[in-house]
């Protein structure tokens, strides 16, 4: 009875986790729908008077980005400011041909009356963070707005963002992602939709009511002076961003998000680019809860409910290793429950699990509504996008759990950049993108025996107990065979 008791302890647990964290992104629903009746009354610049427009340095941090270097530099030179108010900081990185071929752009840009200079380091100390920090030495610009290779802001970007820094509070202010390859294909569309949800009752439910928020990394303006009163950026976790926000936020930083500003990007396209993405944003989010968690716990300027949202967000990632827990304990679960009649009332904690389901279905899908519109028509294609969602989502729950482990114990690893495809159709061919990994990980492996590992439990469902069988979690285990499954195979035919 000891091993059967640990297991329902722990499975308890983790369920609970869930459950809470539902119970948060509820609430962010209710700050969500009061923030939309609110009308936004923020002080801002006067663009109209020329005095009144303050000096921006763009930075663009780019490494070995072949496939999108020249859109960006092109999309970038069309950004509409004050030529004599503005400054481009090429932070490059870079170690193959792309070098030359930035220099060379660059250098017909300059011809236009661009202010745009070439920054390239002999190393990669501190990764990203590190050629940031390094371009701020010498940035002009009182505010610095970040684009990674993938973004393509609009010409009036600056026009929407900069006046809100009337207010001297702010120091940073967001925009909203959107997708320029969002229909591609069914990964690219549920990473859209991981992403909108972040982006619309997150972003804006935690920021309406003053709880902290992070700059995502891009499609962002930092105050220069907010970056430099923080602490300035730091190469010690693989999400820098997330850092420096929570960093600038505890020193009593404003941060504004704007959701109605959208800024397009790429999302990746092949699995192998996405498994990159989604180790590094876990891994970096575990290792900010070790760095930023009791800093939020001690600080005595925030209220218990913004200390309560904020740990929640730091432990966003680890929700991955409580529905890994909850999926792999389930089985066991199932043939306990069957074995031992007694236990049978502690077992109506399983509902805990078909509750926060339920209010992720409700939640999620206001979110939803709010791109695609109402109507029965667009429920029932949410309905189809949520179960595939949940069920991919489960399927990459290994994976993520392995980063948000490392994180947690402190073990340190290169910050991997995403590769780029600058593909818009599946006609196009990606195969020939020379910065895609060519081994597969041994993750995989693993996935492809859990994949299994949920079919058994499926099997196990029609045989278990003395009264026909036991189909309670059939439903959850037919989505992690097709969540794993659909990681496995994937996993092992994206490749060149």
């Amino acid at each position: 009875m000891i091993l059967e008791t640990s297991i329902i302890f722990v499975y308890t647990i983790a369920l609970v986790f869930i459950f809470l964290y539902a119970l948060a992104q509820l609430n962010l629903l209710f700050n969500y729908l009061a923030a939309q009746k609110k009308q936004d009354r923020s002080p801002k610049f006067d663009f109209s008077n020329s005095e009144e427009i303050p000096f921006v340095t763009i930075q663009l941090p780019v490494y070995n980005e072949m496939y999108v270097m020249e859109r960006l530099l092109e999309n970038i030179s069309k950004i509409d400011y004050p030529k004599d108010k503005l400054e481009i900081q090429v932070l490059d990185d870079s170690t193959d041909e792309t070098l030359e071929s930035t220099h060379l752009q660059i250098e017909l840009l300059k011809k236009t009356g661009l202010d745009i200079v070439h920054i390239c380091r002999n190393n990669r100390t501190g990764f990203k963070a590190g050629a940031l920090k390094e371009g701020l030495k010498i940035a002009k610009g009182e505010f610095i707005a970040i684009f990674d290779a993938d973004f393509l802001p609009r010409t009036n970007w600056l026009q929407e963002t900069i006046p809100y820094f009337k207010n001297e509070n702010i120091g940073v202010v967001q925009t909203r992602w959107s997708h320029l390859n969002r229909n591609f294909s069914v990964l690219t569309k549920i990473q859209a939709f991981a992403l909108d949800a972040h982006f619309t009752l997150e972003q804006v439910g935690r920021n309406s009511k003053g709880h902290f928020i992070n700059f995502n990394g891009t499609a962002g303006v930092w105050r220069k002076e907010c970056i430099l009163d923080s602490g300035n950026w730091e190469g010690d976790t693989l999400t820098e961003d997330l850092d420096l926000s929570y960093r600038a936020q505890l020193k009593n930083w404003e941060f504004k998000y704007l959701e109605d500003v959208e800024t397009p990007a790429e999302l990746p396209i092949i699995i192998s680019a996405a498994r990159s993405q989604q180790f590094r944003w876990n891994k970096g989010g575990a290792e900010n809860f070790r760095k930023m968690a009791w800093k939020v716990i001690k600080n005595k300027n925030i209220s218990a409910k913004t200390k309560t949202h904020g740990l929640l967000h730091l432990l966003n990632s680890t929700m991955f290793l409580n529905i890994l827990i909850v999926a792999v304990l389930s089985i066991p679960m199932l043939y306990i429950k069957n074995e031992y009649a007694h236990l049978k009332p502690y077992f109506y904690v399983m509902s805990f699990f078909v509750i926060s389901s339920i209010i992720f279905f409700v939640c999620y899908w206001f979110m939803y509504k709010r791109i695609y519109g109402s109507g029965l028509k667009n429920f029932v294609q949410y309905i189809v996008m949520f179960l595939t969602f949940f069920s991919i989502a489960m399927g990459f729950s290994l994976h993520n759990s392995i980063a948000v482990f490392e994180g947690h114990l402190g073990k340190r690893s290169d910050f991997i950049r995403t590769p780029k495809f600058n593909i818009n159709a599946l006609s196009d061919s990606w195969k020939n993108n020379k910065y895609l990994k060519k081994n597969i990980s041994t993750h995989v492996i693993f996935e492809g025996v859990l994949t299994l590992y949920f079919a058994f439990g499926m099997y196990s469902a029609f045989v278990v107990g003395d009264q026909g069988g036991d189909f309670g979690l059939f439903p959850f285990h037919l989505m992690l065979f097709l969540g794993f499954g659909y990681v496995f195979f994937k996993s092992l035919t994206s490749k060149v």
